[in-house]
């Protein structure tokens, strides 16, 4: 992947001076991050490392939330405002074949979705802001583990992030490979989808091959509930609402000529309105049951809630568009994309509090999507990481501080 600069044609000048000197330090920590993965829950040289960073930097250091998460606090002056930034932490259960230098040495890991890349510029950033302090308020940075289907962000704020540490705004970033590196793409409301798993198992009657009607046959019924299945999209779903719903695995029988006893699907619910959601759920269950009943079989949907919808505030989105222009200029900025089907469990952090998750570009340029074992975060990006995240500091705790009552805090948000 070419690693050309991603800063704009008219950045700030000092600003870049500052952070482009925080450059080698980065790019260090974040070859230090991919060549040591760790899994979720499991974070904890990264964690270790990056409380000692924290520490070094001046912040107020908090380990331990949710097994392996770190929170660092810096207060400048008195201001009334708090807001807090996250990366995530965990890398994937995926063999590496990027042949980068700093190549995975964990065999079977790799940080192959950029939260190494992630890390290292909420550091940049936490670094730079603790030098600078051109701010007056709380800022809180938030490196959550087990982001990757293991529901980190979750147990974060069940076990109290925001009661610890309160939040008037949190933001979120994620690298993306599919726009162009640079840009910043910006949504008022959702962002992913909700992400939910579902598995049927279809109970009938077996009996020889050659004698199919001494049985019944659980693989008819699960060809009826595969192909029926699609109509809880196509014709049970708005049109204007986006859904998808996919059946990954098949499973069943034993030999050629045996008609099983039972078969098993399990796939995936993607949507991002909480009514489309639940309307999938129930439609889901009554159709399998009617297919089922209807072949003289018997079968049992289990419905495994995943991550909610990513849905930004409109209040912090607009922020962060602001903050996006005054970046990268308004015509890198990527406000009509559409959202993505994948999921995120920083929603469960907008669900507790107001706040916004946007997208870096990084653009492809040779190198993969992420979750591919060919995947490495494109170190160019690393400083226009760290200038948004500064910029939004320095805007929004200022903003917070005029929006308060003199020497009142910021609204509280609970977990």
């Amino acid at each position: 992947m070419t690693q050309r600069s991603a800063w704009p044609q008219r950045p700030p000048q000092s600003q870049r001076a500052e952070i482009d000197a925080l450059v080698p330090a980065m790019t260090g920590w974040r070859h230090h991050f991919h060549a040591h993965p760790e899994v979720a829950f499991a974070e904890h040289a990264t964690a270790d490392f990056v409380a000692a960073l924290l520490e070094e930097f001046g912040y107020a250091v908090h380990t331990g939330l949710a097994e392996t998460g770190v929170v660092g606090t810096l207060q400048v002056g008195d201001g009334p405002g708090r807001i807090g930034l996250r990366a995530d932490m965990d890398a994937l259960h995926l063999m590496e074949t990027s042949g980068v230098p700093h190549a995975s040495r964990h065999p079977g890991m790799m940080h192959a979705c950029g939260h190494d890349g992630h890390m290292a510029m909420l550091l940049g950033a936490a670094r730079h802001l603790a030098t600078t302090r051109r701010f007056s308020g709380t800022l809180h940075v938030i490196f959550q583990p087990a982001e990757e289907g293991r529901g980190g962000g979750r147990r974060m704020v069940e076990e109290g992030l925001f009661r610890q540490f309160p939040c008037d705004q949190v933001f979120g970033l994620h690298n993306w490979p599919e726009a162009p590196q640079g840009t910043i793409t910006v949504h008022t409301g959702p962002v992913m989808a909700a992400a939910d798993q579902f598995e049927i198992t279809i109970s009938g009657r077996g009996c020889h091959a050659a004698m199919p009607h001494h049985g019944i046959d659980p693989v008819v019924v699960a060809a009826q509930i595969i192909t029926a299945c699609q109509t809880l999209i196509s014709r049970n779903t708005d049109p204007l609402d986006s859904a998808v719903l996919s059946i990954t695995t098949v499973t069943s029988g034993t030999a050629f000529n045996i008609i099983p006893a039972q078969a098993r699907l399990t796939g995936t619910v993607r949507s991002f309105r909480p009514a489309v959601r639940a309307a999938l759920e129930q439609r889901l269950r009554a159709l399998v049951t009617g297919i089922a009943t209807a072949f003289g079989a018997e079968a049992e949907c289990v419905w495994r809630p995943g991550y909610p919808a990513t849905i930004n505030h409109p209040h912090a989105a607009a922020l962060a568009r602001q903050v996006a222009v005054a970046v990268v200029g308004e015509e890198q900025v990527r406000d009509d994309s559409p959202p993505s089907m994948g999921a995120e469990d920083f929603a469960y952090m907008l669900e507790a509090c107001p706040g916004a998750y946007v997208w870096l570009g990084q653009g492809r340029e040779g190198g993969a999507m992420v979750h591919s074992p060919h995947y490495d975060f494109c170190d160019a990006i690393l400083p226009v990481g760290v200038h948004y995240w500064a910029t939004l500091v320095e805007t929004a705790l200022p903003a917070m501080c005029a929006a308060s009552p003199a020497g009142a805090p910021g609204s509280p948000t609970g977990a």
